[in-house]
């Protein structure tokens, strides 16, 4: 459904451009209709830019994004534009940021009527709406007709879903879409992404956090400075880590069994390993190489 080709970003920096940052190396993978393929990696990975190119707001700066057999990047015009977002869209971090102030959560909804389903009846459109927001598992009684303020954000983030869901979509981008939201309700939204992902919504989940892309994807990408390090299912990837990376991140993750003191006390006699990422001579990332089936790891070409 989703593939991307070998998709480089460089973005321009510094005093009038003269700068260059590689935000994303030679990245390739794929998202299968009701897969949850989660990037992973810590701030400055590269993860948040190849959602936001899957998305359409950055253009990839060498390689392609293909959608159902398209490239998106040949996309042009209002409405060729507006039929891929019919399939395809995004959940980001901070749902507050989402709404405007001013508007009732209703409005949401009539943005999306007036853009997409214009001719439909009152009656079919407040169906299509109880329908979206019982998926999602919210009160219409309890969120529509007040304002962002008065609602929490595990309601504010499944408003974005139940939003996206009256499209249709096919694909659904979730930029660190827990990641502000307290524990109680992150498993709720969680469990909603499995549940939509069993009604064969595929979905691109970006995280830095480990716990969360082992227990909601099917699939684990491990990115380091904008390429992947390790890539595979997640059971693989997180049983049986690769790359030194991958085995760093996992060390680092917090166990409620044990101590600071007795991490600390492991890790000054057994120090990690340096940990960078393999690349070539002409400063792409090293080619990725198939350890066992389906799980791809980064290697060091000496």
């Amino acid at each position: 459904m989703l593939e991307l080709s070998h998709v480089h970003k460089v973005y321009r920096v510094g005093a009038f451009g003269g700068g260059r940052l590689r935000a994303v190396r030679d990245v390739s993978l794929t998202v299968e209709p009701g897969e949850v393929v989660s990037l992973i990696g810590e701030s400055g990975s590269g993860k948040s830019t190849i959602g936001k190119m899957v998305l359409g707001l950055f253009r990839p700066s060498a390689g392609r994004i293909t959608f159902e057999g398209t490239d998106i990047t040949t996309i042009r015009g209002h409405a060729a534009r507006k039929e891929y977002y019919r399939r395809v869209q995004g959940v980001f971090q901070d749902p507050f940021s989402c709404f405007n102030p001013i508007f009732k959560a209703d409005r949401v909804f009539e943005m999306v009527r007036s853009s997409y389903f214009p001719r439909t009846s009152d009656a079919v459109w407040k169906d299509k709406v109880l329908d979206a927001l019982a998926t999602v598992r919210l009160d219409p009684g309890n969120v529509l007709g007040k304002y962002p303020h008065q609602l929490s954000g595990g309601q504010l983030q499944r408003l974005l879903i139940a939003r996206a869901l009256l499209l249709d979509i096919k694909l659904l981008v979730a930029d660190e879409i827990i990641s502000m939201l307290d524990a109680s309700t992150r498993i709720d939204v969680l469990n909603l992404l499995a549940d939509l992902k069993e009604r064969g919504l595929g979905i691109l989940f970006v995280t830095h956090d480990l716990s969360l892309g082992n227990y909601v994807s099917d699939k684990s990408v491990i990115l380091r400075k904008g390429a992947i390090a390790e890539m595979g299912p997640t059971a693989r990837v997180f049983d049986n880590p690769l790359h030194p990376y991958s085995r760093h991140l996992l060390s680092c993750v917090p166990q409620l069994h044990r101590t600071w003191a007795e991490v600390d006390a492991e890790l000054e006699a057994n120090p990690p390993e340096d940990v960078t990422l393999p690349t070539a001579d002409d400063g792409e990332s090293a080619p990725l190489i198939e350890a066992e089936e389906n799980h791809f790891v980064g290697i060091d070409q000496g």
